[in-house]
């Protein structure tokens, strides 16, 4: 073994690979050998199982003189074997891991390596901010200042940097660990932004490097004034944007005198401000949409977009490309360059959502991630974007039946039941209907239309109409009597079959009423004369009357007529 430790010696500092054993497993092996199988101890078991894995276990018969190549860390390996005779009846086997070298390819990676040098060396040297370097006493070791302050580096080198440069905190840094970043430093005559930062190893400081940003602050006014116009570019932007996507209607547009109507609409501008969700409820065509532009309108988003989505009429396997938008490549068919979904294109602002209860089961979980996390990737993408939007829902469907028939999930209807609206139908807001007529009507002015009103029976039969579109109905109803009508008043020929029908028939059955009390008066008054002609003897009076006696004491009965109080 004294051999073994003679030879350890010699071979650890060998650039190649070598394992050493004899007959009686006694090994060796040097620190590159111990690299490339990633070994820290070692003994002949663990050598020879590691080789194995290589397919070198031949290596151990005394007889193998093959060469092989193998690869190691992705690197190419050929594997030689020699028999040392010493003459005293023990032999050694080395075996040699030389790395196998493609000139062409070392010759490619060494220009490689010079050319990435070179560029970083231009980068340095042509950098428009200076690089200076300095050791832990603060004398340069590196300056690449020449262009900016006409100095060249073999001139500087080994100098304080205090010295060459003025006003200069780099030995200060040196001293304190501290960074300075970003500060003014007045240097011939110019004031130039500089950032001095610590070199720090193994908690110590061994240098610091300095670099100069702008050789001058009026630079920096510049760039800030180029910033500014993009910025306003931006708002510009943003402006036109809030312009294409606003809200149409205010709470001035919702007409009313119905008391719960009022209501809502006070809840709804007191929740305008707020950031949570409004969940509005009413039938098709109450005026739903018309709450929620007045909502964004009444809110500090109202400059930002209003964008509105109908989840029932949207494809159910777009819809969530039409929420999200999507990376590009994201799908086939997708556009080269992506696409913004309509989440994203309402940061700041508002999102309609109409029609929620047609929203698919599948998208209803990642709406909710949105709504509690306020964030969200694009198909395809990985990359989560934060938006700050504000929500409101709308349905004509009962939620709360559709989550009890598991049509609709619970945690979302929580979510965004937060503030409820539910607007009244037309039928039970009836006194509302003069005046949704005149202010339906004064609208048709704008699309050319002479300035028309209603008639009182018209108004009436309106009324007493059930109304199941409601307002939107009642909109269609007068646009249509507007464009029938020649005069300035809408009367009941105007009006569809169905409505006007209703009030007909309301007065046939009052004029039908009006006979059957004139007719019990009339034979009232002649059965009472009867009875006086024939003092009170019925038979007598009914003779008068001209009708059988029985008939005469039906009468009497039905009409509640006491003979006493007559005779």
């Amino acid at each position: 073994m004294n051999r073994f430790n003679e030879l350890k010696i010699i071979i650890d500092d060998l650039s190649d690979g070598i394992f050493v054993f004899d007959e009686n497993k006694n090994c060796l092996v040097n620190k590159k050998f111990k690299m490339l199988f990633m070994l820290e101890d070692y003994g002949f078991d663990k050598i020879s199982d590691a080789l194995q894995e290589y397919g070198l276990s031949e290596i151990f018969n005394e007889s193998c003189n093959t060469e092989y190549e193998i690869f190691l860390k992705n690197r190419r390996y050929s594997v030689d074997f020699f028999l040392i005779d010493n003459n005293d009846d023990s032999n050694f086997k080395v075996v040699l891991f030389k790395e196998l070298i493609n000139i062409e390819e070392a010759e490619t990676e060494i220009e490689e390596l010079r050319q990435g040098l070179n560029s970083m060396k231009d980068i340095l040297d042509n950098a428009y901010q200076g690089i200076v370097l300095v050791d832990n006493e603060g004398k340069i070791v590196k300056w690449n200042y020449e262009q900016l302050f006409g100095i060249k580096e073999e001139d500087v080198l080994g100098k304080p940097v205090e010295e060459i440069i003025e006003n200069t905190r780099l030995h200060i840094v040196i001293k304190t660990g501290q960074k300075e970043l970003y500060d003014i430093q007045r240097i011939q005559g110019h004031d130039m932004i500089a950032s001095r930062t610590p070199i720090i190893k193994n908690g110590k400081i061994i240098g610091a490097v300095g670099t100069v940003l702008f050789k001058d602050i009026k630079e920096v006014k510049e760039l800030a004034s180029k910033i500014k116009t993009l910025e306003n570019t931006v708002n510009i932007y943003k402006k036109e944007l809030g312009k294409m996507y606003c809200a149409n209607y205010s709470f001035d547009d919702i007409i009313t005198q119905n008391q719960k109507v009022i209501e809502m609409k006070d809840i709804a501008l007191k929740a305008a401000n707020s950031s949570s969700t409004i969940l509005i409820e009413g039938e098709s065509g109450t005026g739903k949409e018309f709450f929620a532009h007045a909502i964004h309108h009444a809110s500090i988003r109202k400059k930002s977009p209003f964008i509105r989505i109908n989840c029932a009429a949207i494809p159910h396997e777009l819809l969530e490309s039409e929420l999200f938008g999507y990376e590009s490549g994201a799908f086939t068919g997708a556009k080269k360059e992506g696409k913004i979904g309509k989440l994203e294109l309402a940061n700041g602002g508002t999102v309609l959502l109409d029609e929620i209860s047609s929203l698919p089961f599948s998208m209803q979980a990642k709406l909710l991630r949105v709504l509690e996390e306020r964030e969200f990737e694009r198909i395809g993408g990985n990359t989560a974007i934060k938006v700050d939007i504000k929500v409101i829902a709308c349905t004509n469907e009962d939620l709360d039946k559709l989550v009890e028939q598991n049509r609709f999930r619970q945690d979302l209807y929580y979510r965004l039941n937060v503030v409820k609206i539910n607007i009244p139908p037309l039928r039970e807001r009836i006194e509302d209907i003069e005046l949704l007529c005149q202010d339906i009507l004064n609208k048709q002015l704008d699309i050319g239309f002479n300035s028309k009103k209603v008639s009182e029976k018209s108004i009436l039969a309106l009324k007493l109409y059930d109304w199941p579109g409601n307002v939107r109905e009642l909109r269609n109803v007068l646009e249509r009597a507007a464009n029938i009508s020649t005069g300035n008043i809408i009367t009941m020929q105007h009006l569809p079959d169905f409505i006007s029908e209703k009030l007909i028939f309301e007065e046939q059955k009052s004029d039908n009423k009006y006979l059957k009390d004139n007719i019990a008066k009339a034979e009232i008054n002649a059965i009472m004369y009867a009875l006086k002609e024939a003092k009170g003897n019925r038979t007598e009076a009914a003779k008068i009357l001209g009708i059988h006696r029985t008939a005469l004491y039906k009468k009497l009965a039905n009409y509640g007529i006491n003979i006493k109080n007559i005779v």
